[in-house]
């Protein structure tokens, strides 16, 4: 007779979770789990060969195979081991489910008649690998390679992010072969769905007291019928398919492999992680028809078809059918602060080339789930693509504030809109379980305006992406009352459903995504900053000049490097990655970065050349010349090549006449003052500065001027006062100098090279140590500078030259650092005397304002923010600016402005920043507001100097000199010329609205120029309303232009 128990619920979910518990322990002889697998046999066979690097399958056929067994290890760290597995399963198993169950602690892939075929991965529980769903009499024997990578998903740490271990050695546990009871497969992610519901709709919930009951009376039933699960499994199918009502919450899971491009594991190792996990995914995709897969950046899709051709001609199937989605758009998963905004437009113009030419496909979202804050300029960029819904998840991750919406509208600081959506699971790898369902419901911000979510589920980081565990117990929770109902879906279909109903009712953020952790980032990794903005710039360069060269077609057998230029930016766009640029990964992708920028490096000063040779084609004597690829007139000193000096008559002439156009520097080369006009080249001839440069002592130290700013510096390097022409007011603070470098402790909580926590501001000691005083090294006429040098601790130190250049409106700082510290933070700062309670600060196509105060908790979050090549605090009609070659973090604090430039992480590079540092930053006191005093135009001077080359003195282009293109106007910037992607007879020119207002700018060229339309981002023709903003008459273009507007150009030729 039965008899009903009072039931107590501790005891009741314990009993249920130990009778399914995969733990090893004195009751696993009763666990479900570990009767899935209830006859195992050994394999026939196994061999090893230890492989001397990453080869390919047909090289691994090669090699030299060795019995191996279980429980040996393998290694090191990063090697390669291939085993040849032979396979006779027992005649006895026909007609079941065989599986391979193989386990090495580490990744691995399953290699099959010479194909990938399956991921294995120990530390996710990726362990079996299906031979047979039925096993036929012909189907007894197989032979398997598998290819083992000694690391795990997360790389070769012993721990998550620390130094990877060149020791570790993976040792494999199990090698054999057994039968899967469906049944009790079954029954186990049936029992998981429901002990899920009992435990997390919570005691006082009807639906999940139910749950608790009916998981508890199939554990019943099996021990009541002797380990039968039939029973069971008709209570957990009526339970299961009790439907939900009409308004329950909507949840639209996509399948999805987030694959760091690199960050515990170097880049070679990314593309063997693409390999594992969509294999897998191709698999699943033959057992499940509804299953679809969301896959990002078009760099590892070439990865794969450079490596695995085959693979990728499945991929490419898949795709067809909708179901294997290209999404994002890019080449990579970027970094969301630090690339300049040409190379945001590359990684869209480039990601979704790679789709079109590949797949005749072009996303329709923005897909960046994993990067560390969002530059307001953002939905600006993706509309010139026709990108209006963007995907991300990492705000989530914020630290103090905890951000109020999950799908609503992004608006950019020029205010363009995009239809946005945090999954409210606050995970992009969810495992499918019922806990992370419910959250999806529950944590969505929007209740109310939207009643739809997405979910991605797959494991990921490192790959591996969905599992046959997700799928099965996503299609079981598709309908089951008490959880939101679950579609298996793609992200367009969820968007598109967001569209048809829920726009209206959606709030609107404005500006950028800051993410309140993680903003250690803008400074981690200093050489790799360095070298992203001279890589942006060198390439902005070479495509200036290569485009002036192939229009003018001086010599007829010059053609622009198109290939070439392909394969720089894509090495800079894959160095742009979200952990990568942040200064996030180990120290083996850090070697590969530089390797790839000194190719760049290397590679863009040799196209250089051959552009500046194709502007000549006389013989005779040379001539040296400046470029300047910037869209104004400059007028700066330059240093002339070791050794030379000016030799035409004509400026040996005017030496004679006038000394001071002449100058050798500290270093022993020539420096001379010369004027070259926009987007154009001059000769060098030596000028007479207007505002000549001295350097003299004064009571206390020295004063740096010219006619344009004035600084008096100590004799410890510190200015005490900063003067601009026009005022007399001190721009620095009475009471504290500036360019005082300050050291602070750096402890993170957990994520060393990523975060700095705002704790660390109550550290601050201020570097006072002198190891020489400050000297002056350069009197004037055309420099004056002072060298000073400091001593930060026993291991590092400091070595500075300080200068003013004539007609240079800024004081500049070239330093040296020797950094050998650990969890140090280095800043220099510059106690002003403005009061404002916004700073600004430069990001991608535009600027945007930062508090400087702590109001609000959202304010406070601000105390380390992203700028790049300048920050300004001004009050009306003055303020100072700080300019810089390479540093991306800034904080404002009141008065005080403070460059960050190096910090010493641990983790996950144990010696990252450790060495030499170089890099420039200068300060700009000015009267009236940056935008008018010219600030943007010298962070651009400062950041890309005039280049020098020689040509034939006898060429027009010298003979003629003048600019090939300019703007009437500061407010606009032309910021890249280039040539067109389909079009060898035109140019596009990208130009951003620069200051914040409305403006029209005119546009002339001195080129031979046919036609001039509008084009977007893909340098596609724009509509007629939207060419109504154009002008053109002959050379000229004039354009109307909103706030920060960006607009590109089609000039044909």
């Amino acid at each position: 007779m039965d008899h009903v128990v009072l039931k107590n619920r501790r005891t009741t979910l314990e009993r249920c979770e130990k009778f399914i518990s995969d733990e090893l322990s004195f009751f696993s002889d009763v666990s479900l789990y570990w009767k899935i697998y209830p006859e195992k046999s050994p394999l026939k066979s196994l061999t090893h060969y230890s492989a001397p690097g990453r080869i390919t399958y047909d090289e691994a056929l090669k090699g030299v195979y060795k019995p191996a067994k279980v429980g040996e290890s393998f290694g090191p760290a990063w090697s390669t081991h291939w085993f040849r597995v032979q396979i006779e399963i027992p005649a006895k198993w026909e007609g079941k489910e065989v599986h391979l169950l193989w386990n090495s602690h580490s990744e691995a892939l399953v290699w099959q008649k010479s194909k990938a075929v399956a991921g294995l991965s120990g530390d996710k529980d990726r362990i079996s690998f299906t031979l047979t769903k039925h096993l036929k009499a012909k189907e007894r024997s197989h032979e398997l390679y598998i290819e083992m990578a000694c690391n795990t998903l997360f790389g070769a740490g012993d721990s998550l992010i620390g130094p990877p271990d060149p020791k570790k050695h993976f040792t494999l546990s199990q090698a054999e072969i057994a039968v899967r009871d469906n049944q009790a497969f079954q029954l186990y992610l049936d029992f998981e769905i429901i002990i899920g519901m009992a435990k997390h709709l919570g005691e006082n919930n009807e639906r999940g007291n139910e749950a608790m009951l009916t998981a508890n009376r199939m554990v019943n039933q099996v021990v009541a019928n002797g380990g039968s699960y039939e029973n069971a499994l008709k209570i957990s199918k009526a339970f299961l398919t009790q439907k939900n009502g009409e308004s329950q919450h909507v949840v639209y899971a996509v399948g999805h492999c987030h694959i760091d491009t690199a960050w515990l594991w170097p880049y070679a190792e990314t593309i063997r992680k693409c390999a594992r996990s969509w294999s897998t995914t191709l698999t699943l995709m033959k057992e499940y028809p509804d299953f679809i897969f969301a896959c990002s950046q078009a760099q590892q899709y070439e990865w794969v078809k450079e490596h695995y051709p085959g693979l990728y001609t499945e991929i490419s199937k898949m795709v067809k059918t909708g179901r294997f989605l290209p999404v994002g758009g890019c080449w990579v998963e970027m970094d969301g602060n630090m690339p300049s905004g040409e190379a945001f437009v590359r990684q869209f113009l480039y990601g979704q080339r790679y789709f079109q030419q590949e797949f005749n496909f072009r996303c329709k979202e923005f897909w960046l789930p994993d990067t560390f804050g969002y530059s307001g300029q953002l939905p600006q960029i993706m509309k010139l693509f026709g990108l209006d819904r963007f995907l991300t998840q990492k705000i989530s991750w914020n630290l103090i504030n905890k951000f109020p919406h999950n799908t609503f509208w992004w608006e950019g600081i020029d205010g363009s809109r995009v239809l946005t959506h945090f999954p409210p699971g606050d995970c992009y790898t969810m495992k499918a379980q019922v806990e992370e369902i419910l959250k999806t419901r529950d944590n969505h911000g929007d209740k109310g305006r939207s009643a739809k979510t997405m979910f991605l589920f797959g494991h990921g980081d490192g790959g591996q992406g969905p599992s046959e565990e997700m799928l099965e117990r996503l299609i079981k929770m598709k309908d089951v009352d008490g959880t939101p109902k679950v579609k298996l879906g793609s992200p367009d279909e969820y968007f598109s459903a967001v569209e048809a109903s829920d726009l209206q009712n959606l709030c609107t953020w404005t500006g950028e995504l800051y993410l309140e952790m993680h903003n250690g980032t803008y400074t981690s990794q200093a050489q790799t900053k360095y070298y992203n903005r001279k890589c942006e710039f060198w390439l902005h360069d070479v495509e200036t000049m290569a485009s002036i060269a192939v229009i003018l077609a001086v010599q007829k057998s010059y053609e622009y490097p198109s290939a070439e230029l392909l394969r720089l930016w894509k090495l800079l766009l894959l160095n742009q990655f979200h952990d990568v640029l942040p200064g996030s990964s180990i120290a083996e992708v850090y070697e590969d970065a530089v390797r790839y920028y000194k190719d760049i490096e290397e590679s863009s000063h040799n196209l250089m050349s051959e552009a500046i040779a194709a502007l000549s084609k006389s013989k005779g004597e040379e001539a040296r010349v400046v470029f300047n690829t910037q869209g104004w007139e400059r007028r700066e000193v330059i240093t002339l090549p070791s050794g030379e000096m000016p030799t035409s008559p004509a400026k040996k002439k005017a030496r004679r006449e006038t000394p001071n156009v002449v100058q050798t520097d500290c270093n022993g080369n020539t420096i001379v003052l010369v004027s070259a006009p926009s987007c154009g080249l001059a000769p060098v001839q030596p000028c007479t500065p207007v505002n000549p440069a001295s350097a003299s002592k004064q009571a206390g130290g020295f004063c740096l001027k010219n006619g344009l700013v004035e600084a008096l510096i100590n004799k410890s390097g510190h200015i005490t006062e900063l003067y601009v022409r026009g005022s007399k007011r001190n721009a620095l603070s009475a009471d504290h100098p500036g360019n005082v470098f300050v050291i602070y402790d750096d402890v993170p909580l957990f994520w060393d090279a990523w975060d700095v926590m705002h704790y660390h501001l109550e550290t601050r000691k201020a570097v006072d140590k002198l190891v020489k005083p400050a000297t002056v090294v350069e009197s004037g006429p055309l420099r004056a500078a002072l060298q000073v040098s400091w001593k930060i601790s026993d291991k590092s130190s400091i070595k500075q030259t300080i200068s003013l250049d004539a007609d240079c409106p800024f004081v500049k700082f070239e330093t040296q650092v020797e950094w050998h510290e650990s969890h140090k933070f280095l800043k220099v700062e510059f106690p002003t005397s403005v009061k404002c309670d916004n700073a600004t600060y430069d990001i991608q196509f535009g600027h945007l304002q930062r508090p400087t105060h702590n109001n609000t908790s959202w304010d406070m979050a601000k105390f380390e923010v992203c700028s790049h090549k300048w920050a300004d605090l001004s009050e009306y009609d003055f303020g100072v600016s700080i300019l810089n070659d390479s540093k991306y973090g800034f904080s404002t604090a009141r008065n005080v402005m403070r460059l960050s430039l190096l910090k010493a992480p641990k983790a996950p590079d144990a010696d990252a920043d450790m060495g030499t540092q170089r890099f420039t930053y200068a300060v700009m006191p000015h009267t009236g507001s940056f935008q008018s005093a010219g600030v943007i135009q010298q962070s651009y001077n400062l950041n890309c100097p005039l280049t020098q080359g020689l040509i034939h003195s006898g060429d027009s282009v010298l003979t003629h000199p003048g600019a090939f293109f300019k703007i009437d106007t500061q407010q606009v910037v032309l910021d890249t010329i280039k040539r067109a992607e389909d079009n060898e007879k035109a140019l596009v020119l990208r130009m951003f609205e620069a200051f914040g207002g409305t403006t029209t700018a005119t546009l002339h060229t001195n080129l031979p120029v046919k036609e001039v339309t509008r084009c977007d981002g893909y340098e596609e023709a724009m509509t007629d309303e939207e060419n109504d903003i154009l002008q053109v008459s002959g050379n000229t273009a004039t354009i109307t232009f909103s706030p920060f507007q960006i607009i590109s150009l089609m000039l044909k030729f």
